[in-house]
Protein backbone atom coordinates (compact mmCIF):
# COMPACT_ATOMS: atom_id res chain seq x y z
CA UNK A 1 0.00 0.00 0.00
CA UNK A 2 1.59 3.47 -0.93
CA UNK A 3 0.80 6.51 1.14
CA UNK A 4 -1.47 7.93 -1.33
CA UNK A 5 -3.25 4.59 -1.21
CA UNK A 6 -2.99 4.49 2.54
CA UNK A 7 -4.57 8.65 2.67
CA UNK A 8 -7.39 7.90 0.07
CA UNK A 9 -8.38 4.63 2.00
CA UNK A 10 -7.99 6.99 5.36
CA UNK A 11 -10.36 9.44 3.68
CA UNK A 12 -12.96 7.14 3.00
CA UNK A 13 -13.74 6.18 6.80
CA UNK A 14 -13.96 9.94 7.62
CA UNK A 15 -9.97 10.65 8.33
CA UNK A 16 -8.54 13.43 6.72
CA UNK A 17 -4.46 12.78 7.25
CA UNK A 18 -2.39 15.50 6.57
CA UNK A 19 0.92 15.07 4.64
CA UNK A 20 2.79 15.18 8.13
CA UNK A 21 0.80 12.48 9.65
CA UNK A 22 1.23 10.35 6.73
CA UNK A 23 4.93 10.47 7.29
CA UNK A 24 4.55 9.38 10.94
CA UNK A 25 2.42 6.39 10.43
CA UNK A 26 5.12 5.83 7.97
CA UNK A 27 8.10 6.13 10.23
CA UNK A 28 5.62 4.56 12.65
CA UNK A 29 5.45 1.18 10.35
CA UNK A 30 9.14 1.48 9.96
CA UNK A 31 10.35 1.46 13.34
CA UNK A 32 7.58 -1.49 14.34
CA UNK A 33 9.53 -3.48 11.33
CA UNK A 34 12.76 -3.16 13.15
CA UNK A 35 11.42 -3.68 16.94
CA UNK A 36 9.38 -6.14 16.29
CA UNK A 37 12.48 -8.53 15.19
CA UNK A 38 13.75 -8.34 18.72
CA UNK A 39 9.92 -8.01 20.72
CA UNK A 40 6.53 -9.99 19.58
CA UNK A 41 5.19 -6.81 19.13
CA UNK A 42 2.53 -7.98 16.11
CA UNK A 43 2.31 -11.19 14.36
CA UNK A 44 1.04 -8.97 11.12
CA UNK A 45 4.10 -8.17 9.55
CA UNK A 46 4.18 -6.80 5.72
CA UNK A 47 3.36 -3.39 5.17
CA UNK A 48 -0.07 -3.71 3.76
CA UNK A 49 -1.41 -5.72 6.50
CA UNK A 50 0.38 -3.23 9.17
CA UNK A 51 -1.52 -0.41 7.27
CA UNK A 52 -5.01 -1.70 6.47
CA UNK A 53 -5.27 -4.74 9.59
CA UNK A 54 -3.78 -2.38 12.30
CA UNK A 55 -3.51 1.09 10.56
CA UNK A 56 -6.47 1.78 9.28
CA UNK A 57 -8.97 -0.60 11.55
CA UNK A 58 -7.55 1.74 14.25
CA UNK A 59 -8.35 4.74 12.69
CA UNK A 60 -11.83 3.42 11.99
CA UNK A 61 -13.25 4.91 15.47
CA UNK A 62 -11.99 8.21 15.05
CA UNK A 63 -14.64 10.19 13.80
CA UNK A 64 -16.25 8.90 16.54
CA UNK A 65 -14.87 11.09 18.69
CA UNK A 66 -15.87 14.37 19.54
CA UNK A 67 -14.32 17.73 19.10
CA UNK A 68 -14.18 18.12 22.91
CA UNK A 69 -12.89 15.16 23.32
CA UNK A 70 -9.50 15.70 24.39
CA UNK A 71 -7.86 12.77 27.81
CA UNK A 72 -8.33 9.69 26.14
CA UNK A 73 -6.62 6.06 27.47
CA UNK A 74 -5.53 3.12 25.31
CA UNK A 75 -5.90 0.29 27.79
CA UNK A 76 -3.90 -2.98 26.59
CA UNK A 77 -2.26 -1.01 24.05
CA UNK A 78 0.29 -3.67 22.69
CA UNK A 79 2.06 -1.57 19.80
CA UNK A 80 0.30 1.27 19.75
CA UNK A 81 -3.07 0.07 18.60
CA UNK A 82 -5.55 1.96 18.21
CA UNK A 83 -3.79 4.76 20.63
CA UNK A 84 -1.15 5.72 18.95
CA UNK A 85 -2.95 5.90 15.16
CA UNK A 86 -5.86 7.98 16.72
CA UNK A 87 -2.84 10.37 18.01
CA UNK A 88 -1.07 10.74 15.18
CA UNK A 89 -4.12 11.48 13.07
CA UNK A 90 -5.45 14.08 15.81
CA UNK A 91 -2.22 15.63 17.65
CA UNK A 92 -4.51 17.47 20.24
CA UNK A 93 -5.52 14.64 21.90
CA UNK A 94 -4.01 13.91 25.82
CA UNK A 95 -3.16 10.34 25.33
CA UNK A 96 -2.32 7.56 28.18
CA UNK A 97 -0.80 4.36 26.83
CA UNK A 98 -1.67 1.14 29.53
CA UNK A 99 0.62 -1.25 28.61
CA UNK A 100 1.31 -4.03 31.36
CA UNK A 101 4.25 -5.60 29.45
CA UNK A 102 7.66 -4.08 30.01
CA UNK A 103 9.45 -4.54 26.58
CA UNK A 104 6.13 -2.91 24.85
CA UNK A 105 5.89 -0.25 27.23
CA UNK A 106 9.51 0.74 26.21
CA UNK A 107 8.51 0.44 22.35
CA UNK A 108 5.48 2.68 22.81
CA UNK A 109 7.76 5.81 25.16
CA UNK A 110 10.38 5.45 22.51
CA UNK A 111 7.99 5.06 19.42
CA UNK A 112 5.89 8.18 20.58
CA UNK A 113 9.04 10.38 20.92
CA UNK A 114 10.51 9.15 17.83
CA UNK A 115 7.64 10.04 15.97
CA UNK A 116 7.44 13.81 17.78
CA UNK A 117 4.33 13.18 19.62
CA UNK A 118 3.85 15.38 22.60
CA UNK A 119 1.25 14.68 25.58
CA UNK A 120 1.87 11.07 25.42
CA UNK A 121 2.00 9.32 28.60
CA UNK A 122 2.76 5.58 29.22
CA UNK A 123 1.82 3.66 31.89
CA UNK A 124 3.40 0.11 32.35
CA UNK A 125 0.77 -1.27 34.57
CA UNK A 126 -2.12 -3.37 34.54
CA UNK A 127 -5.85 -1.83 34.24
CA UNK A 128 -7.31 -2.98 37.09
CA UNK A 129 -4.28 -1.48 39.11
CA UNK A 130 -4.39 2.05 37.16
CA UNK A 131 -8.46 2.46 37.41
CA UNK A 132 -7.46 2.84 40.97
CA UNK A 133 -5.06 5.64 40.60
CA UNK A 134 -7.01 8.73 42.00
CA UNK A 135 -4.63 10.68 38.86
CA UNK A 136 -6.93 8.36 36.60
CA UNK A 137 -9.86 7.14 37.95
CA UNK A 138 -12.72 8.45 36.09
CA UNK A 139 -10.76 11.44 34.43
CA UNK A 140 -10.38 10.47 30.72
CA UNK A 141 -13.48 12.08 27.59
CA UNK A 142 -12.83 8.49 26.05
CA UNK A 143 -11.14 5.16 26.51
CA UNK A 144 -10.45 2.62 24.31
CA UNK A 145 -9.42 -1.09 23.96
CA UNK A 146 -9.11 -3.22 20.72
CA UNK A 147 -9.02 -6.56 22.37
CA UNK A 148 -10.20 -9.83 21.94
CA UNK A 149 -11.83 -10.53 25.32
CA UNK A 150 -15.48 -9.84 26.03
CA UNK A 151 -17.30 -7.44 26.14
CA UNK A 152 -18.39 -7.55 29.61
CA UNK A 153 -14.66 -7.93 31.24
CA UNK A 154 -13.06 -5.13 28.52
CA UNK A 155 -16.52 -3.17 30.02
CA UNK A 156 -14.82 -3.76 33.40
CA UNK A 157 -11.11 -2.20 32.71
CA UNK A 158 -12.45 0.92 30.74
CA UNK A 159 -15.79 2.39 32.08
CA UNK A 160 -14.36 3.28 35.98
CA UNK A 161 -11.21 5.16 34.32
CA UNK A 162 -13.95 7.66 31.87
CA UNK A 163 -15.65 10.36 33.70
CA UNK A 164 -19.19 11.12 33.63
CA UNK A 165 -20.76 11.75 30.38
CA UNK A 166 -17.33 9.88 29.13
CA UNK A 167 -17.64 7.14 26.72
CA UNK A 168 -15.84 3.96 25.98
CA UNK A 169 -14.97 2.58 22.84
CA UNK A 170 -14.42 -1.40 22.08
CA UNK A 171 -12.87 -2.66 18.72
CA UNK A 172 -14.31 -6.29 18.24
CA UNK A 173 -14.98 -8.10 14.60
CA UNK A 174 -17.98 -9.71 14.29
CA UNK A 175 -21.30 -8.66 15.33
CA UNK A 176 -21.36 -8.30 19.19
CA UNK A 177 -24.23 -7.38 19.78
CA UNK A 178 -25.33 -10.83 21.73
CA UNK A 179 -22.47 -9.84 24.26
CA UNK A 180 -23.67 -6.62 24.52
CA UNK A 181 -27.03 -7.43 25.80
CA UNK A 182 -25.33 -10.13 28.24
CA UNK A 183 -23.05 -7.56 29.71
CA UNK A 184 -23.76 -5.91 32.81
CA UNK A 185 -22.72 -2.14 32.13
CA UNK A 186 -25.20 -0.91 34.39
CA UNK A 187 -23.10 -2.08 37.57
CA UNK A 188 -20.28 -0.24 36.34
CA UNK A 189 -22.30 2.92 35.75
CA UNK A 190 -22.65 2.80 31.98
CA UNK A 191 -25.35 2.67 29.52
CA UNK A 192 -24.73 1.12 25.94
CA UNK A 193 -25.16 4.27 23.05
CA UNK A 194 -25.01 2.22 20.19
CA UNK A 195 -23.01 -0.39 18.28
CA UNK A 196 -21.72 0.93 15.16
CA UNK A 197 -20.54 -1.21 12.02
CA UNK A 198 -17.57 0.10 10.23
CA UNK A 199 -16.06 -0.58 6.98
CA UNK A 200 -12.40 -0.62 6.75
CA UNK A 201 -11.04 -0.57 3.67
CA UNK A 202 -9.17 -3.79 2.58
CA UNK A 203 -10.15 -5.70 5.54
CA UNK A 204 -12.17 -8.50 5.03
CA UNK A 205 -14.73 -9.51 7.86
CA UNK A 206 -17.03 -7.44 10.06
CA UNK A 207 -16.11 -4.72 12.04
CA UNK A 208 -17.75 -3.22 14.45
CA UNK A 209 -17.44 0.11 17.77
CA UNK A 210 -19.29 -0.57 20.77
CA UNK A 211 -19.99 2.71 22.14
CA UNK A 212 -20.71 2.93 26.16
CA UNK A 213 -21.55 6.00 27.64
CA UNK A 214 -21.05 6.78 31.80
CA UNK A 215 -24.08 8.02 33.24
CA UNK A 216 -22.94 7.70 36.74
CA UNK A 217 -19.84 6.85 38.95
CA UNK A 218 -18.78 3.42 39.22
CA UNK A 219 -18.83 1.71 42.43
CA UNK A 220 -15.09 2.16 44.03
CA UNK A 221 -15.07 -1.96 44.11
CA UNK A 222 -14.55 -1.84 40.38
CA UNK A 223 -12.84 -2.78 38.38
CA UNK A 224 -12.29 -6.27 40.30
CA UNK A 225 -9.08 -8.25 41.13
CA UNK A 226 -6.87 -9.53 38.79
CA UNK A 227 -7.80 -12.31 36.43
CA UNK A 228 -11.29 -11.96 38.58
CA UNK A 229 -13.49 -9.73 35.42
CA UNK A 230 -12.01 -12.52 33.16
CA UNK A 231 -12.86 -15.61 34.97
CA UNK A 232 -16.19 -13.96 36.43
CA UNK A 233 -17.26 -11.11 33.96
CA UNK A 234 -20.44 -9.21 34.74
CA UNK A 235 -23.33 -10.58 33.38
CA UNK A 236 -27.16 -9.77 33.16
CA UNK A 237 -29.43 -12.20 35.32
CA UNK A 238 -26.99 -13.85 36.21
CA UNK A 239 -25.99 -15.84 33.35
CA UNK A 240 -22.82 -17.33 34.20
CA UNK A 241 -22.08 -14.32 36.93
CA UNK A 242 -24.05 -12.60 39.25
CA UNK A 243 -20.99 -9.74 39.57
CA UNK A 244 -20.22 -10.14 43.29
CA UNK A 245 -17.17 -8.25 43.65
CA UNK A 246 -14.09 -10.47 44.84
Amino acid sequence: MTDDEFQFAAATLGVSLDADAVGRFARYHDGLAEANQQVNLTAIRDRAGVYTKHFLDSLAALPLLKDGDRRVVDVGSGAGFPGLALKIARPDLELTLVESVGKKADFLRTTAADLGLENVNVLPMRAEEVAFDAADRETYDVAVARAVKEVAVVAEFLLPLVRLDGRALLYEGRDPREEVERADVGTLGGTVERVERVEVPHVDGERHVVVLRKIVPTPPNYPRRTGVPAKRPLLRNGSRDNGTPA
